[in-house]
């Protein structure tokens, strides 16, 4: 076969350049510490290393995710915390307001603490996670969730929801918390009227009423729609101390109606001075006459209380007291309705706490989760994509004497020519 000189000149070439494309593919390996250069190097390992490296990313910014929600989750645990505090020293000066001993003087200094909790809890429901989102708000984070109305209620603003983060393939996770739900929807203890009939001639006084059995309140006093007067019992009196409950609705009314009860009361305010009947408590003050009247009416209004408002009662209550009977019997009704409401608030702000505690521990678990997932992918990465060192050197010195080779022998072959040999 003939071998022209072109040809042959080519072929040094092709072989030259080859040889120098692989020494050069070689160093860039060790330079770099990869194995795969180009996907063509190696197509299944290439797809592989990029499903593999878009889930790090993806991990990556769940860990991003875990690490706000945590912050977040902590403040808020934190303000539940010390609005716990908060609502046990108002219960403290509400016991303290019901001692007879103390003068209106006395009150109105407990009024005035009251008003500095008061303003510290709106500072606390209206508190903002390190994002600047409310933390009370529901899903509505640039809301505030609390304000003070002109005539010192205050009314939620938020929703019921919460704003969510993903911290896992299928795992969202509130991060914020309705404040209707912790803090504005606790059953308020005096969701019932009391009132007496314009007929009294006794110095009976019937009491705020107090409802410490909800089941039997709502089977007791239905609410008609739109609310009737009729929606209650009545109390009337036999004499000073016998009384019979009757059904406002009863239609026998006012002839020979069917008590629904008859009792006692006693003089002696540790003994029987109560009445219960429906679920609701009530005590009657003075000595009422025969015949004397006495309506408890449900009242569809009050169901629920805030705790804002429920201080709010409180710290107004409190400021108004007068150094009388009355004034020590209204203040006596309205430090009941306060603790009991505390208590009732207080109650959700421990269940908020617990939720808040399950769901820093789901953080916990993902986050490690996702930490073995990511160490599992970086060992998997490295497989496919580090270079073994010691097989590159040797491979790389094997190319190079190759190439010096073909380098030598093409100096050689090039310097041939028939020319060399004619005189």
């Amino acid at each position: 076969m003939r071998i022209s000189t072109i040809q042959a000149y080519n072929n040094s070439v092709s072989g030259l350049q080859r040889n120098y494309s692989s020494v050069t593919r070689t160093q860039e390996q060790i330079s770099t510490g990869k194995r795969i250069l180009t996907p063509a190097d190696d197509p299944v390992a290439s797809v592989r290393l990029l499903q593999l490296s878009q889930e790090q990313a993806l991990n990556d910014q769940y860990k991003s995710n875990i690490t706000a929600a945590k912050n977040s989750l902590t403040s808020e645990e934190a303000v539940l915390q010390s609005v716990g505090n908060v609502i046990q020293r108002i219960r403290e000066i509400a016991v303290e307001a019901g001692n007879g001993a103390q003068d209106s003087s006395d009150k109105n200094s407990l009024a005035t603490e009251l008003a500095q909790r008061e303003d510290e809890l709106m500072n606390l429901l209206n508190s903002k996670d390190a994002s600047g989102k409310y933390l009370f708000s529901g899903s509505q984070g640039d809301t505030q969730p609390f304000v003070r109305n002109p005539d010192g209620t205050y009314t939620y603003q938020g929703d019921e929801s919460q704003r969510q983060v993903q911290i896992a393939s299928s795992t969202f996770l509130g991060i914020s918390d309705s404040g209707k739900l912790l803090f504005d929807s606790a059953n308020n203890v005096n969701r019932v009227t009391t009132g007496s009939g314009g007929t009294n001639t006794g110095t009976g006084r019937i009491s705020l009423g107090l409802v410490n059995d909800k089941q039997a309140y709502d089977g007791t006093f239905p609410s008609s729609v739109p609310p009737a007067a009729t929606d209650g019992i009545g109390i009337r009196f036999l004499d000073d101390k016998n009384y019979e409950v009757y059904d406002l609705n009863d239609p026998a009314l006012p002839g020979s109606y069917t008590p629904l009860k008859t009792g006692a009361i006693d003089d002696n305010p540790q003994t029987n001075d109560f009445i219960e009947y429906g679920g609701v408590k009530v005590q009657i003050d003075g000595k009422p006459a025969t015949g004397d009247t006495f309506t408890i009416n449900r009242d569809p209004s009050t169901e629920k209380k805030g705790l804002l408002n429920v201080v709010a009662d409180l710290r107004k209550a409190l400021s108004s007291a007068t150094d009388d009977q009355e004034g020590n019997y209204r203040i006596r009704d309205a430090t009941a309705v306060a603790i009991s409401n505390l208590d009732s608030v207080n109650t959700q702000v421990l269940s908020g706490q617990g939720k808040i505690g399950a769901r820093l521990n789901v953080i916990d678990s993902t986050e490690t989760f996702i930490d073995d997932v990511k160490l599992v992918n970086t060992g998997v990465i490295s497989d496919l994509q580090d270079l073994d060192y010691a097989e590159a050197l040797s491979r790389l010195s094997m190319q190079s004497t190759i190439l010096q080779a073909a380098q030598q022998s093409y100096v050689k072959i090039s310097g041939l020519s028939l020319f060399n040999y004619l005189n």
